[in-house]
């Protein structure tokens, strides 16, 4: 560099003794050129400016002139920078690969990053995507990495949780490292098979709650058995989510459009029980994203929120899509019958237990450990009851939905210190039995059969719902944590 500036300033004076002009270099008879004769402005220009020039250039090359040692300095310190970058990216990585929201993700890394010594960081995270930039002393060192693992792993952010609460300053690169690698090693909580079960029986529940009897939840189990086990092997095989979603769909309605055909030929079930068809797919409702993607809207990180949005969007009118072909191909109807009649207080004690299986085997699909999916499960069981009620006595079910979703997470500020779990995974099965997929499905059923406002306005209702379970979760993080109430964009201290 030094040398490229000193060669600028030899042409400068070259041309200044030649009037703006370069010197030719020979003539064709290989005779030298005559000398440039100065003007006699150029030379009281060179006069006046000469002693200037000579001063700055030696200013350029004393900057400019680094030793070996600092030179040396130099590419280390930028090295360890970038080692310590890509600490915080796999950590940020990690988090988007299990399914945590956006505010998560970014206080984490911030946290981590203030750590081992970097001094500010800059991040930009999407459901697939994460940009980082981490700037310390005189460099700064960025990152942009492709997450195309989305799935929900309720265990892994409890024990990301865990390992950015237990950070200290001053703390080693290597150790942060190290103590990732250990958690990325852990194995999943549940086999397939329990995986099956738990879709099986937590849909069995969803489908009571539907105003289905024994006949539909019977029906349900077996599907959504058999569906959760397809989509297990084909996600483990890294199929195409939607392709995986529109498959699964496919079976579990077929497989229980077929078990209710069998009972009805052999005479143990009449035809009034089609409408569960639609409860036996309700384990491919992406719950967890969806919530998450709601409170990401909320916290106004608009990238995160409306592409995470979009993806649940994408799955669940897929499973809708495959839904209406079988049901259309075999002419099986989805409308709801006639509910039955229950005793008042028999009624709400079944409720309670339904939806307290359905939330516990949906924390169980979220591989969340088991006794922190049922005390979920307990809150569920505590609150949903009650909305049925409500809105049974005639109370709008948006304003129960938004009321619940509030006080259950008032119950996970609470419970999570106690037992060492985040809010969003107690959260989130205790909500999850309040989306309703049901509606959704119905009214891609109703489009496809030209009953345009019946679709408009289930997908109306559905539309609100979910917006009321954002908003009152939204609520319940706003009174107890200070870091959604008030907007601080670096704000590292994560309370749970």
């Amino acid at each position: 560099m030094s040398r490229q500036i000193f060669h600028s300033f030899k042409n400068r004076f070259r041309k200044a003794n030649t009037g703006g002009e370069d010197v030719a270099t020979a003539v064709a008879d290989n005779q030298p050129s005559p000398a440039p004769q100065p003007t006699e402005d150029v030379i009281r220009a060179l006069t006046e400016n000469t002693a200037e020039n000579s001063e700055e250039l030696a200013e350029q090359l004393q900057i400019l002139s680094l030793t070996e040692e600092e030179v040396r300095e130099n590419r280390i310190r930028r090295e360890r920078l970038a080692y310590q970058t890509s600490v915080v990216v796999k950590l940020g990585s990690m988090l988007m690969a299990a399914g945590a929201g956006s505010y998560r993700v970014k206080a984490s890394m911030e946290r981590l990053a203030h750590a081992i010594g970097i001094e500010k960081l800059e991040t930009h995270a999407s459901l697939m995507e994460l940009n980082t930039t981490a700037f310390k002393a005189d460099t700064f060192r960025t990152e942009v990495v492709e997450q195309r693992a989305v799935g929900v792993n309720a265990a892994r952010i409890d024990a990301l949780r865990q390992f950015t609460r237990s950070l200290r300053p001053n703390m080693l690169a290597e150790d942060a490292d190290q103590a990732l690698d250990a958690i990325a090693a852990q194995p999943h909580l549940y086999s397939r098979l329990q995986l099956a079960v738990a879709s099986g029986v937590g849909c069995a529940g969803f489908a009571f709650l539907n105003k289905g009897g024994l006949i539909e939840c019977l029906a349900v189990l077996v599907a959504a058995f058999l569906g959760q086990y397809v989509r297990s092997m084909m996600l483990g095989k890294r199929f195409n989510h939607v392709a995986t979603w529109m498959v699964c769909s496919a079976i579990a309605t077929s497989i229980y459009i077929g078990t209710v055909s069998m009972m009805v030929s052999f005479g143990f079930a009449d035809n009034t029980h089609q409408a569960g068809a639609v409860s036996a797919i309700l384990f491919l409702v992406p719950g967890f994203p969806l919530v998450t993607a709601i409170l990401d809207l909320v916290r106004l990180d608009l990238n995160a929120g409306i592409t995470r949005g979009t993806y649940v969007a994408i799955l669940m009118v897929a499973a809708g899509v495959s839904v209406w072909v079988v049901t259309f191909v075999t002419n099986w109807s989805v409308k709801p019958g006639a509910p039955m009649v229950i005793a008042p207080l028999l009624l709400l004690a079944l409720n309670a237990l339904a939806t307290f299986i359905a939330a516990t085997s949906f924390g169980v699909l979220f591989n969340t450990p088991l006794s922190i999916a049922a005390t979920a499960g307990l809150v569920s069981a505590l609150l949903n009851p009650l909305r049925i009620l409500l809105v049974s006595l005639g109370y709008p079910n948006q304003a129960m939905v938004g009321l619940m979703s509030m006080l259950v997470g008032l119950f996970a500020a609470l419970l999570s210190t106690r037992v060492r779990s985040s809010r969003v995974t107690l959260s989130v099965p205790a909500v999850v039995i309040m989306i309703p997929g049901v509606p959704f499905y119905r009214a891609i059923t109703a489009v496809n059969q030209g009953e345009t406002l019946t679709a408009f306005a289930s997908i109306a209702e559905v539309s609100f719902v979910i917006l009321a379970i954002g908003v009152g979760l939204a609520i319940s993080r706003m009174l107890t944590d200070p870091g959604w109430t008030f907007d601080s964009p670096r704000k590292s201290k994560i309370i749970a």
